[in-house]
């Protein structure tokens, strides 16, 4: 594991980055079967202007064109989603954790219509960034960027999807949205929030067949 010669690589959700705790956890858990697993900054340090459009663009360039199994958390599930469904030939399986799916539409819904139009006329807004531990700007960008994608990417690859039922930041059943009518996509749901934490060890334990019994790309 994982099939072939398959690069792996994990995308951070939102206001995270590489240290994130899912991050390295399963980076260390991938080290000691021998592979590595790659944790770039998806905002390339400039958090305040990061948009969907310049995230898939960095996995475009890092990936390569060697085939890439993609892990996700959040919004970065999501970004894994979208990329693999315009790539399917480089990216042979993903796995989405708590993804963010439809993430234009389902955040201007949960913020209500007063606090995007305010965003929309100041042009950034305040956000706490959980990498970072502290308050930083966010460009109105993220938001009109995103608004342009497809909320349930059509991914076609093996796909292994985790979600918390008591997730109170993405709603679980986004999830079993998303695997309505593909047989190629497996959802789990466990007991935890949108973080995962108490279930690291049994989600590890899902991803590593997972990745095992991925057929390796198409040259």
């Amino acid at each position: 594991m994982p099939s072939g010669h398959s690069s792996l690589f994990y995308l951070h959700g939102f206001a995270s980055g590489p240290d994130s705790s899912k991050g390295q956890f399963f980076r260390q858990r991938f080290a000691e079967l021998g592979y590595e697993l790659k944790l770039p900054d998806l905002t390339e340090g400039d958090f305040e202007n990061t948009t969907l459009s310049r995230q898939l663009a960095l996995l475009d360039r890092v990936v390569g064109a060697s085939p890439a199994v993609l892990i996700g958390s959040s919004m970065g599930a999501y970004l894994a989603a979208l990329f693999a469904a315009r790539h399917p030939r480089r990216v042979p399986g993903v796995v989405l954790l708590a993804p963010a799916f439809d993430l234009a539409r389902y955040w201007a819904a949960s913020l209500g219509e007063d606090v995007v139009r305010e965003w929309r006329e100041r042009g950034q807004r305040q956000v706490y960034h959980f990498g970072e531990k502290q308050v930083r700007n966010l460009s109105y960008r993220l938001l009109e960027d995103a608004l342009q994608y497809e909320g349930f990417p059509d991914v076609r690859q093996p796909a292994l999807v985790v979600h918390g039922r008591a997730d109170e930041t993405v709603d679980h059943r986004l999830s079993l949205r998303f695997a309505e009518d593909r047989p190629n996509a497996e959802v789990v749901l466990y007991d935890s929030d949108h973080q995962l934490l108490n279930v690291l060890e049994e989600i590890w334990e899902r991803i590593r067949k997972f990745t095992a019994e991925i057929p390796e790309a198409s040259s």
